[in-house]
Order: C-alpha cells, then sequence, then structure tokens
C-alpha cells in the first residue's frame, strides 16, 4: 500500500481527522502491523484538553499527530534483519520504546531510560521527539511500526481486543511482579473496580495470591469483582468504616504483605495513606495510578515496620510476554472483559458521546479500521 488511513490530532480540543497519509515501511529491525484493534481510554478527549496543566513535563508529539496508545494486529511485513516475527503473527504492540543504548537499555530495563516514551501518545523525556520521529505511527490507523522486539506473540485463545488491554493488564502485572505477590501472599488492590484495578485483580487471580482484598467507591460493582472468585476476594466500599479495621477482620488479625494503589490524579492523599495503613510488616505499596496529591508519610514508622514505597511505569517487553503466556495457559482469565467496538471513522463520536455506559473497569473500548478482522 502506498497510502492508508488514519486519524491525526491537528490541535488539542479538535476533532481528530480522518486522512490519507503515507503507509508505513519496515525498517531493517522494524516489523508492520495491520491494526485490528486499539483500546481507547473514554475520557481520552478530556485528558487531553487538561494534558498541559496535569501533566507538563511529558511531552505530547508535536502535531499533527497520530494517536492510539494499545494495539493489537496482524503482522503484515518484517525487515530484513527481523528475527522471530513473522508475517501473519498475531501480536500486541507494546508502546513503550526507549533508545536502546542506555545503561538501563541494556540492562532491560526499558522503562528507566530518560528518553522512554509511549508510541501514539506521550514522552517520559524531554527528548521524546526523537523517538516520535522514528516510530509516528499510533493505533488509529489501519497500519503502524514497531521495533521487533515490541512485539508481543499472542496466543490463538487471546482475541484482539483482549490483547488490546494489555497496557493496563501489563501495568498491574509488573506492579504484582515488584511485589512478590504469589501463593501465600495477600494483596489490596485500591481501586479495585478500575481499569487498572480490575488488571490488578485478574492478575492477581493468576498468580496465585492467597488472599485478594478491593476497594472502590461503588459498592454494587465491588460485588461484581468481589464474584470473580468469592472464596478469594473481600471487597470494601469507600467510607464504609476503617479500611484497617476490615483487613484485619478478614486477614486473621493481619496485614497484607502488598497494596497496589490504582488512584490517578484527582484522588485524595488521604485514600491512599489508609490502604498504606494496612500494610503488615515488611509489606510494600506499589503505585501505579499516578496520583498527583502529595501525601505525608511516617517515615520513622515505614523505617521500623520495614515498608515501603515504590513507583511502577508500565512493563518490560519481557514481562508482557509472560503476562500473555499466562493468559495463553488459562490461569488469566480474560473473558470477563467487556468488548465495544467502533470503527475507526466513528473516533470522534466515539470521543464524544458515542460511548455506551461503561461497566466500571471491565469495560474495554476498540476502535478498529476493519471490523471484519476481529476475532
Amino acid at each position: 500500500m502506498s497510502d492508508m488511513l488514519a486519524a491525526r490530532l491537528h490541535k488539542i480540543g479538535d476533532p481528530m481527522m480522518l486522512e490519507r497519509v503515507p503507509a508505513p515501511e519496515p525498517r531493517p529491525t522494524d516489523v508492520v502491523v495491520q491494526v485490528t484493534a486499539c483500546n481507547i481510554v473514554p475520557n481520552l478527549k478530556n485528558v487531553l484538553a487538561i494534558y498541559a496543566e496535569w501533566f507538563p513535563y511529558l511531552p505530547l508529539p508535536q502535531l499533527p499527530a497520530i494517536f492510539g496508545l494499545d494495539t493489537a494486529g496482524v503482522v503484515s511485513q518484517v525487515g530484513e534483519r527481523v528475527t522471530n516475527v513473522k508475517v501473519g503473527d498475531r501480536v500486541y504492540i507494546n508502546p513503550g520504546i526507549s533508545c536502546g543504548g542506555c545503561r538501563a537499555c541494556k540492562r532491560g530495563q526499558a522503562p528507566n531510560c530518560d528518553k522512554y516514551t509511549f508510541m501514539g501518545y506521550f514522552s517520559f523525556g524531554k527528548d521524546g521527539q526523537e523517538l516520535f520521529d522514528a516510530y509516528p505511527y499510533g493505533g488509529l490507523g489501519e497500519y503502524m511500526t514497531a521495533p521487533q522486539e515490541n512485539c508481543i506473540k499472542l496466543p490463538d485463545s487471546v482475541s484482539y481486543e483482549q490483547g488490546a488491554r494489555f497496557g493496563y493488564l501489563g501495568t498491574a502485572y509488573s506492579a504484582l511482579k515488584k511485589a512478590q505477590v504469589g501463593p501465600g501472599k495477600t494483596v489490596l488492590i485500591d481501586g479495585a473496580s478500575g481499569t487498572l484495578g480490575i488488571g490488578g485483580v485478574l492478575n492477581a487471580l493468576a498468580m496465585g495470591a492467597t488472599k485478594i482484598f478491593g476497594t472502590g467507591r461503588n459498592a454494587e460493582l465491588l460485588q461484581d469483582v468481589k464474584a470473580l472468585a468469592p472464596d478469594r476476594i473481600e471487597v470494601h466500599a469507600v467510607g464504609d468504616g476503617s479500611l484497617k479495621d476490615f483487613v484485619l477482620e478478614h486477614n486473621g488479625g493481619e496485614g497484607v504483605d502488598a497494596v497496589i494503589s490504582t488512584l490517578g490524579p484527582g484522588s485524595p492523599k488521604e485514600t491512599l495513606l489508609e490502604a498504606l495503613s494496612t500494610l503488615a510488616r515488611g509489606g510494600v505499596l506499589v503505585d501505579i495510578g499516578g496520583m498527583m496529591e502529595h501525601p505525608e508519610l511516617d517515615l520513622f514508622h515505614m523505617m521500623c515496620s520495614q515498608n515501603s514505597v515504590i513507583g511502577s511505569l508500565w512493563f518490560t517487553n519481557g514481562e508482557c510476554q509472560e503476562m500473555s503466556d499466562l493468559a495463553g495457559s488459562g490461569a488469566l482469565d480474560l473473558s470477563v472483559l467487556e468488548h465495544h467496538v467502533f470503527p475507526l471513522e466513528k473516533i470522534n463520536e466515539a470521543l464524544d458521546d458515542g460511548l455506551p455506559a461503561r461497566h466500571g473497569g471491565f469495560s474495554n473500548f476498540i476502535i478498529t479500521p476493519d471490523q471484519a478482522l476481529l476475532s
């Protein structure tokens, strides 16, 4: 193909424009993927409208640009030096790209690269435009390029719609790994009914966590979370008494080994501090939500209790492939995710008023250039 259809944003606040743009060609170590499903955040338009206020230190690409963060599809072309990825492979494209040459990259820790950048969204470094220029195609187009190492193989049992959810799922998976959650461990997912939270619950179940506690504002939605595994999940609505007392009551008088905080910008710091109070000695809180308030930490208490608080950004390619394989084994059950699919031509309607009512984090909103390819 000499050109393709893509949705490009020319100005923050304006509708995206459907345009014909040059189709990508692979460089020696790149692949071209025919986009089958691209996950969108329901409030993406609102986020971009206040982006400069919330995230002035995370540069967006120069406009016009093709957005689209989480993409699954079929490999259509491979560069001459690509190995272990072939035409026809079903893949998720990890949008996190890095310079490839710094110490962090050489250690396999791409998210620690000073130039770490999300294709189709934003960068974490001031030099991110270099990587935007190298990989200018997001998922809101018919085709996109990606480095071969960012191609995560999808098992046949994982649909493209489910694969397009891997960004949120993988973020939770990486956090749980950092907290060493597994058999014999207990974990609190703070914000369990949201998109990141559901990913945390599903992955914690798959990784063998003995007991999972979940919090949220919607008590009815929390019951849907508990129904995923009633014998292993306990839920507590925000404002319904002391969270610490609830955990102690349902955990044999002990705190939890880990807290995964999924609370996003705008959440009150008191909620995070309450979750932190549920940790057992030696426990760890991992933040993946991006809370913007600055909680006051009792460092002396944390020292004496050997508690820690760490941030966890996205995931590595290796972690994502592990999680994909976990889904392929059946241990990670993605069947509870609900998919609402829109053609690329209706991107603006979807971003404005076209999205159906959300079922919390269970809902998954997909844009696809060709609905016939979905399976």
